[in-house]
């Protein structure tokens, strides 16, 4: 029998166990601890002996289907699902990283993963190096011995580059070192990270997956491709766990120690939005390629930013990754800080609100807003711009973002 398609993977993922009244849906299991027959039951539970759940800090059903749907559709080892995505990017480094190590990374990050590699985990003795990811023997210089992995964003937010996700997985193997990729931007029908080269893959689910931004979630999803014998902090488990070492300590200890699980009434809802995931990407990534070309013509927008776009600099690097339209963000530069928000303030339609991939399109100043706390100098070498405005493209016409767009630009 041919291997299922991601539509119908997703929708006809079986339960781990047959409902009593024959659901179509996964219930919500919202409990917080589950009886056992006996004693020795118990034990066996919370001793990781046998898959019974103990208590929904840790495991619960509805949770857990949710990552059964995920490994399904992603030939993954194993999934953990968390409250958020900084939850899934902090208990993924928690996990590998130790005092005295660093990771390789670039600035051209996030605003809240920049904080949390340079302020939060440099108090705990972990340096991270930054440096440009597109250019590999760079990269190659920055890794050593203590280096505990490569980190990156697939197509950065806002600044919008792609490096070559392969060429940087055969340094990492060279190296030593696991290859982690926050591939929130792009989902998993369009783009296999596994087959990149990825070894740890970690997803804002509150964008695509939530069905609309019902909720907030993140997801850690493990490949078990990675030679944890040679992580300076993991290598003595790896003995024990081999292939699995990092889920185990991830599992075992860091994620019940941080209390970051993901509820399960959150789970319920990103399972419904994951099943329409499909059907809505193509909408809204295909309004925003051509909400792209329209606002390469406009009057008083300097520039337009999008990889799928044959001015990018990154359009061949990035048709080859994740295709022709790669994604429902773009950003557009236009005259000064004070025209941003100008345009931002006659908006009638889009609205002014930061979160990506919502099913309403959503306009935001990075700069003074997910980087307002950082200094004007931070701001330039992470080459976030006062005159740059992110667009993140819901599923209204292409007409009628159009035309508000058009509207207040005049």
């Amino acid at each position: 029998m041919k291997e299922k398609s991601f539509e119908t993977q997703v929708l006809h993922t079986p339960f781990d166990k047959e409902d009593a009244y024959g659901s179509l849906s996964m219930p919500v299991y919202n409990t917080a601890a589950y009886e056992f027959d006996t004693a020795e039951a118990m034990e066996a539970a919370f001793c990781g002996r046998t898959a019974d759940h103990a208590y929904s800090r840790i495991t619960n059903p509805t949770v857990q289907y949710f990552e059964r749907k995920i490994q399904a559709v992603t030939g993954a080892m194993s999934v953990t699902a968390l409250n958020s995505g900084m939850a899934a990017i902090s208990n993924t480094f928690i996990a590998i990283a130790q005092s005295g190590a660093n990771v390789v990374t670039s600035a051209h990050l996030f605003g809240n993963t920049y904080s949390f590699l340079k302020n939060t985990l440099a108090a705990f003795g972990v340096e991270a190096r930054c440096c440009d990811l597109t250019n590999i023997e760079e990269v190659r210089a920055q890794v050593d011995e203590r280096t505990c992995a490569i980190f990156l964003e697939v197509i950065t937010n806002p600044q919008l580059e792609v490096a070559d996700l392969r060429a940087l997985a055969a340094v990492a193997r060279e190296k030593g070192v696991p290859l982690v990729a926050d591939t929130t931007v792009i989902p998993f029908h369009v783009f296999s990270a596994k087959d990149c080269g990825v070894d740890i893959e970690i997803v804002s689910s509150t964008k695509y997956l939530s069905g609309g931004a019902t909720s907030i979630g993140g997801l850690i999803v493990d490949y078990g491709t990675f030679d944890w014998s040679r992580s300076e902090k993991l290598a003595a488990m790896s003995r024990e766990f081999g292939a699995t070492t990092f889920t185990t300590k991830l599992r075992k200890e860091i994620h019940r120690n941080l209390g970051a699980y993901m509820t399960p009434q959150v789970a319920y809802m990103q399972t419904l939005g994951l099943e329409t995931v499909a059907v809505r990407f193509e909408r809204q990534a295909s309004t925003c390629l051509e909400l792209a070309k329209s606002l390469e013509k406009l009057s008083g927008v300097e520039s337009v930013n999008y990889t799928g776009l044959e001015s990018s600099p990154y359009y061949v690097l990035s048709t080859e990754q994740f295709g022709p339209i790669p994604g429902a963000m773009l950003t557009f530069d236009l005259v000064s800080r004070e025209a941003c928000f100008r345009f931002m303030n006659k908006l009638r339609l889009i609205r002014r609100a930061t979160n990506l991939f919502d099913n309403k399109s959503l306009a935001i100043h990075p700069a003074s807003t997910i980087y307002g706390s950082f200094t004007a100098e931070q701001r330039k070498s992470m080459d976030v711009s006062d005159k740059t405005i992110r667009l993140s493209v819901g599923l209204e016409s292409l007409d009628d973002l159009l035309e508000d767009i058009v509207q207040a630009l005049q």
